[in-house]
């Protein structure tokens, strides 16, 4: 009896190894890339295509002035910050060191220049000009840095200062820099046009920007460079082919030079391999069964523009499986999230999921009478315990 046992838990055992090892999709083989750790993530669909200890926490260096950007951009698109008004230059700002736009206290920059000196210049001293002038203080502003990185859910990610620079418990990831790099792009369009820019002139000093790749690549636009001696070459890259843009994230690679190339390998796998797919309303949206309302079913749409991206060749393997917990009983707002819907891709190999979307209720569905009410009880009564198998939500 225990042999037996014993055969059949190894059959079941090995019954529920095949669908794991059966599917996934053969998904593109990553490169090798020389760093600590990084990521690539399409901007538009948010899916992670490639990474390798990406969640590591490690010092991002400048690449922290990607945030000093996205909360400097925000306000002004709120209307809090007009581009040409004048920023104060603190003696703290003028003596930080490291990389600068030469600010000093008897200036007044501009916003507009300001954000020159973080984007292109890298400057420390334009971050903490900006930080002081928003927030008051570098440290009021930093508590609104760690705000907004847990609203964008960059779950490995520190703010300690506004720059970047070494200081205990500041550190990122390469996927979290990836997606803060996605956002900047995403959340403003028009501001996000500056971190393409080659060189500035400030009080008649031009400095390069040193992200290397804007020139040896034609497709790249941005984003951040960063270096540390604890941090090494790190860059946050972005690219854009058609309708597909990719953003890459290196942290810790050898050499300037090769912080560039790594970056170069990771976009090229991107371009060469994956396709950003947007799919019509009309093949997302699905109509569901609903009890003890007024109207028996009712419309889902998705919640937020759906982008897909899937390996190349497998574009019309795509599909969309919907989930929800059934039964769905009134009364139903218009906007309520209702279940997700799964972008799948299949091929001889199995299945594997692209990324979910919440799906919400395209109308409201008020509550049925008493009368109507029983009746629905009666039928889902009926279907629970007269069927064998009840079908469930999809």
């Amino acid at each position: 009896m225990a042999v037996k046992t014993r055969i059949q838990w190894v059959i079941f055992c090995i019954l529920m190894l095949v669908p794991l090892t059966a599917s996934a999709i053969n998904w593109p083989q990553s490169p090798a890339i020389e760093a600590k750790s990084w990521a690539l993530v399409d901007a538009r669909s948010g899916q992670v295509l490639a990474s390798h200890n990406e969640t590591i926490e490690l010092p991002p260096a400048s690449l922290t002035k990607m945030m000093t950007l996205y909360l400097t951009f925000q306000d002004i698109k709120l209307g809090r910050l007009d581009l040409e008004e004048r920023i104060p230059v603190s003696q703290k700002a003028w003596k930080i060191g490291g990389s600068t736009m030469f600010l000093e206290p008897r200036m007044k920059p501009t916003v507009r220049e300001t954000l020159h000196g973080i984007s292109t210049l890298s400057g420390n001293d334009a971050c903490i000009a900006m930080a002081e002038h928003i927030a008051g203080s570098e440290e009021a502003f930093v508590v609104r840095m760690n705000e907004t990185a847990k609203k964008l859910g960059l779950t490995h990610t520190r703010f300690v200062n506004a720059t970047g620079f070494p200081a205990e418990g500041h550190h990122s990831s390469a996927i979290d820099m990836a997606h803060l790099g996605a956002a900047l792009w995403r959340d403003f369009p028009e501001q996000y046009k500056l971190v393409s820019e080659k060189s500035y002139t400030f009080d008649r000093r031009t400095q390069w920007n040193r992200n290397r790749l804007l020139w040896s690549m034609p497709e790249s636009d941005g984003i951040k460079t960063g270096h540390t001696d604890e941090a090494g070459y790190c860059l946050v890259a972005s690219a854009e082919r058609d309708n597909t843009r990719f953003v890459s994230a290196v942290f810790g690679a050898e050499s300037d030079k090769a912080r560039q190339q790594q970056s170069r390998t990771l976009l090229l796998y991107g371009f060469r391999n994956f396709v950003t797919l947007r799919p019509a309303e009309r093949d997302i949206r699905r109509q569901v069964e609903v009890f003890e309302g007024e109207s028996e079913h009712v419309w889902l749409k998705p919640s937020a523009p759906v982008w897909v991206t899937a390996p190349k060749g497998n574009e019309k393997s795509v599909a969309f499986r919907l989930r929800y917990d059934s039964p769905l009983k009134a009364p139903i707002k218009q906007g309520d999230k209702i279940g997700t819907i799964e972008a799948v891709v299949r091929d001889e190999s199995g299945e594997q999921i692209l990324t979910s979307v919440s799906m919400q209720a395209a109308r409201n569905i008020e509550q049925a009478s008493w009368l109507g009410r029983q009746w629905d009880g009666a039928r889902l009564w009926w279907r629970n315990n007269g069927e064998e198998n009840p079908a469930p939500g999809e």
